[in-house]
């Protein structure tokens, strides 16, 4: 898989020639970095507010919106006043993917590692529990980290823009090479949308590319392959209590009542979660090979299917039958444009379109959805209806609020811009 990524992604965005037979290419390309694993510890720190660069995943707790710069750290926001957000600090993490809160305590992955952090105080957040070795892979962008075991070493990559000069031939058998166009990173990692119901304490909610989510006095992560379930009862001490083998692919979860439904690129795996220690398959929906991002409201899901570097499934939205979970059926199929995100609550379902944009959607009628609005000229990755006023959007060029009270026209509550 390394090869791959290496091969795929050093591909060329332009070259010219000089008279004196060289060239110049300027590429995009992997870059390897090693980090020991020791160099975890103490590696948290609270810095003060930062642009938003890279953002992926976005969280809401109470009054407060954690927004993700993938794998570099978290954006803590005082968001009141939703026209008004107020960055209070940047929470440096490093390989930091996925987030998840419940009673004051945030949960992240730091690499290998699962660490649990007290934000009582947001300016001034304190590690108070860390399991080692959790983790031994992730992947953002279809770029992934690995975990070697024996020599304690991380090895991560990141993308670079190289410009060099090289000597040819003249252009006698001359290669001709491939552009790439962009230069952009495509996706934003991974998982859930719908917070938890029926949980003790007072836990957030989180967006349908989650890969982190809490139930109760449980907390589930998803590998690339495995469900990981964690006990954090005791919010300083989490403890890893079961470990679920499901196969390679695994990009999402999302909790609903007693169920949870997790994303892959090749299905929607059900599994009922009434004893939240060890959940019990249920049922594969198996569809074409594609990034997967679910959400659930009542006896219908809603998954979208996009092509990139997780498949070349066409881009759609299925509506699927989950009224016997055992048994889940496909009602209809909706072209999309290249879908991400999603989120429903009251039959009013918002679907995030890359960079076509954001549309909103009456879902009343799973034989005959209803497009109300689409805002162009936006890039939307994943979304969260907090309620029936109050819509949260996050995209290549920052966090947007809405005010959803009407699907047919959102407004505009404010905008935290991405700097580059």
């Amino acid at each position: 898989m390394k090869k791959l990524l290496i091969l795929f992604s050093t591909v060329f965005l332009n070259w010219s020639c000089t008279d004196d037979c060289t060239q110049t290419r300027t590429y995009r390309t992997t870059i390897p970095i090693s980090i020991g694993q020791e160099q975890l510890k103490n590696s948290i720190t609270t810095k003060e507010p930062q642009d938003l660069v890279n953002p992926s995943k976005i969280y809401a707790y109470e009054n407060y919106l954690i927004i993700c710069e993938t794998k570099k750290g978290l954006h803590i926001i005082d968001n009141s006043n939703p026209s008004s957000p107020l960055k209070l600090s940047f929470l440096n993490i490093p390989g930091v993917i996925d987030m998840a809160v419940k009673d004051n305590i945030l949960y992240v992955d730091n690499y290998t590692d699962l660490v649990a952090l007290d934000i009582s105080n947001p300016k001034s957040i304190t590690e108070v529990g860390r399991l080692k070795n959790m983790f031994n892979n992730g992947m953002v962008d279809g770029i992934s980290w690995y975990f070697d075991p024996y020599s304690k070493i991380i090895t991560d990559y990141e993308l670079k823009t190289v410009t060099e000069t090289v000597k040819t031939n003249c252009g006698q058998n001359g290669t001709v090479w491939p552009v790439f166009r962009g230069g952009m990173l495509e996706d934003r990692a991974y998982n859930s949308s719908s917070g938890p119901t029926g949980t003790t304490g007072t836990s957030g909610k989180g967006g349908s590319m989650a890969r982190f989510t809490i139930h109760e006095d449980y907390l589930y992560a998803v590998t690339q392959s495995d469900l990981m379930v964690f006990n954090i009862k005791v919010g300083q001490k989490p403890d890893s209590v079961n470990t679920v083998k499901m196969g390679w692919g695994i990009e999402t979860i999302f909790p609903y009542k007693d169920k949870l439904f997790v994303g892959s690129n090749t299905g929607m795996y059900i599994f009922d979660n009434s004893n939240p220690a060890s959940p019990e398959r249920l049922s594969i929906f198996q569809h074409a090979r594609a990034c997967d991002p679910v959400v659930v409201e009542n006896d219908k899901a809603y998954v979208t299917l996009r092509s990139g570097w997780c498949g070349a499934s066409p881009n759609q939205m299925d509506i699927i039958d989950v009224n016997n979970l055992s048994s889940p059926f496909l009602i209809k199929s909706y072209q999309m444009q290249n879908p991400h995100g999603l989120s429903v609550l009251n039959s009013k379902l918002t679907l995030c379109e890359g960079e076509f944009g954001l549309k909103t959607y009456d879902v009343k009628d799973a034989m005959d959805i209803k497009l109300q609005q689409h805002i162009k000229d936006i890039n939307a990755f994943d979304v969260i209806q907090l309620d029936a006023s109050h819509l949260l959007m996050i995209g290549k060029d920052g966090l947007y609020q809405y005010d959803n009270s009407d699907p047919k026209n959102l407004k505009l509550l404010s905008k935290i811009e991405v700097k580059r």
